[in-house]
């Protein structure tokens, strides 16, 4: 029984994922969106290896076409266009995210850093996926793809960091 109760959870938050890939400010080329905010909750509620299924749902439903990436888009052209490393990357992100749920050292700043450590490694991965698409030089793909980003990232990680405690006594997984 426990055991569909996650795979229910790991469905939802697919579908929580999706939802908050369309809260987007489309900003050319990369849209500023909630989806890394889901990413991280992802992790940090459901675990590395169920926080990686619920992602990589969410990127396999994509593939065959629901339009659950930012803007609506789906498909092959978004998994091989100039962004799609950063969806791909959200599947190592989830799992970074994930690495201490429910052990003792599961504190405000521990998940601080595995949530900042997870938004590098999508920042890094997403922009040499970008700078091999676009053949923009790093400079210019950074100040378009990561500084923009910075702001809005850090009040993402403070506010999963903060609210992981109460929902996970909330969800009981």
């Amino acid at each position: 029984m426990k055991n569909v109760r996650v795979l229910v959870f790991c469905a939802l938050f697919a579908a929580l994922t999706a939802v908050c890939a369309q809260l987007a400010v489309p900003l050319n080329p990369v849209p500023i969106s909630l989806c890394t905010f889901a990413v991280m909750l992802c992790g940090l509620l459901l675990g590395w290896k169920y926080g990686g299924i619920a992602i990589l749902v969410y990127i396999l439903l994509g593939a065959v076409g629901a339009p659950v990436f930012a803007g609506f888009k789906n498909g092959a052209a978004a998994l091989a266009g100039p962004t799609a490393g950063y969806i791909f990357s959200y599947l190592p992100y989830a799992m970074l995210c994930g690495l201490p749920f429910r052990r003792a050292q599961d504190t405000f700043p521990g998940r601080c850093l595995l949530c900042a450590v997870g938004t590098a490694v999508c920042y890094a991965l997403g922009t040499a996926w970008f700078i091999r698409f676009t053949g923009r030089t790093l400079a210019e793909s950074l100040s378009l793809c990561v500084l923009p980003f910075l702001p809005g990232d850090a009040a993402k990680i403070l506010l999963a960091s903060l609210l992981t405690p109460r929902l996970r006594s909330a969800i009981k997984i």
